[in-house]
């Protein structure tokens, strides 16, 4: 019987995967001996060198154990084998808690979710704003049906603009903001004038500009913007170069700001300027914009417009026009086809030439269905390849400057001169 109880125990300290099973089988085999404790404790000592050796078996196992949790609860890595399931495992256990938890708080905080979800459909726009101007009072009673949400005014704002509602109702929120609080915030100007400039109200769009220059020491991006497009489609569109000039002080003007100069100066006969502004934008390697090109086009068409363009001649307008299609082409930029339409209309119409234009396609060597004529090739001769690897070697490869090389500007300057050497 003690052969069997320290074999049993050895498997035991063996095995530490085995020590539940082994301590079950040795206290099913002691327990029967177990009637005089006086018995057992006279057999040569085994009885007590099995319990010391079952009580170790224990403790192994209870250190073991709290290892194991210690590793379960704080993962060394979030990547470690197992991590996932058993996060999954102890955030399933957790669930129940956090739900009661919930639940004891949610009357707590039911009054503040329905103000927060008031506060969310002002500022989206999904609030339908009143289809008739208002009075103060009614304004403020509205305000008041809704909880009183923060930014009431602009949130507003943003709805009448997102509906497209009609201009005397944001005018009479203005009258009641400003008999109100004695003021109009800046926030709030910006989104009157995003509603009148895309509703072509200019004449509204000259006295914003009016009070935010008297009120404010400067402008930003979006606010010029705004200004330069509203100016430039009206009789005041040289007050929009001036703004363009003053925005050039702080930061890069967009293409499309310089476009709406460019269109304006066309309209009004200003070819002198309008060209200006081109060379200005291409100088700046800014993009410009499908709308520029078609507003040049378009504004030498016919010949008495050609004599109205001021101090141009009709050489030097075609000389420009001639250098946006090469622009398009080292460029690879493919016209969109009112453009395409435009630039058709302008070879058409001119005098000395005779050209004829139509749409066609290519066939797939590359030429002309309409015409006959080859188009030219992607694909590089011997020559042209030589001379680019040569550019490429003493331009980006060796450089000229070991400085720009070890900083790290020099991979973005190394593919700037790589583009370049393409071209």
């Amino acid at each position: 019987m003690g052969s069997t109880l320290l074999l049993q125990v050895r498997v035991c300290l063996m095995s530490p995967q085995l020590i539940s099973t082994a301590r079950f089988l040795c206290t099913r085999d002691i327990k029967p001996n177990l009637r005089g404790r006086q018995v057992d404790r006279t057999n040569s000592g085994q009885t007590r060198i099995v319990n010391k050796a079952i009580r170790q078996a224990t403790e192994d196992e209870k250190r073991k154990k709290s290892g194991v949790l210690s590793q379960t609860s704080f993962p060394k890595s979030v990547f470690a084998a197992g991590t996932a399931k058993r996060t999954a495992e102890l955030m399933k256990r957790k669930a129940p808690l956090v739900f009661q938890e919930e639940e004891q708080h949610e009357d707590a905080h039911r009054h503040s979710a329905v103000t927060k979800t008031v506060d969310q459909r002002c500022f989206k726009g999904v609030l339908h704003p009143p289809e008739r101007p208002l009075t103060p009072a009614e304004w403020m009673k509205l305000r008041e049906s809704l909880g009183n949400p923060e930014r009431f005014d602009v949130r507003m704002m943003n709805a009448l603009f997102s509906s497209d509602a009609d201009l005397n109702v944001a005018k009479s929120l203005l009258t009641f903001v400003a008999m109100e609080t004695g003021t109009l915030s800046y926030k709030l100007l910006l989104c009157y004038l995003t509603l009148c400039v895309s509703g072509g109200h200019d004449d509204e769009v000259f006295d914003v500009y009016r009070i935010m220059r008297g009120s404010f020491p400067s402008l930003d991006t979006g606010a010029s913007s705004l200004f330069i497009k509203s100016f430039s489609r009206t009789a005041r569109w040289k007050e929009a170069v001036e703004i363009l000039h003053e925005v050039k002080k702080v930061f890069t003007p967009s293409p499309r700001n310089y476009g709406d100069v460019i269109a304006a100066a066309v309209h009004h006969s200003d070819a002198t300027t309008a060209w200006g502004l081109y060379d200005e934008l291409i100088k700046k390697e800014l993009s410009p914009r499908q709308e520029t090109w078609d507003v040049l086009f378009t504004g030498v068409k016919g010949s008495e417009r050609e004599k109205e363009m001021g101090a141009m001649t009709e050489s030097e307008q075609h000389e420009r026009l001639l250098g946006i299609l090469v622009y398009m082409r080292n460029n690879q930029i493919y016209p969109q086809q009112t453009v395409a339409n435009r630039i058709k209309s302008w070879f058409e119409s001119l005098n000395e030439q005779k050209w004829t234009a139509a749409w066609s396609s290519a066939t797939p060597k590359g030429v002309c269905r309409c015409c006959g004529s080859e188009l030219e090739s992607i694909q590089l001769s011997a020559e042209e390849y030589q001379e680019l690897k040569d550019r490429v070697m003493t331009d980006v490869i060796q450089g000229q400057d070991v400085f720009n090389k070890t900083t790290p500007e020099g991979p973005s300057r190394r593919s700037h001169l790589l583009s370049r050497a393409v071209l």
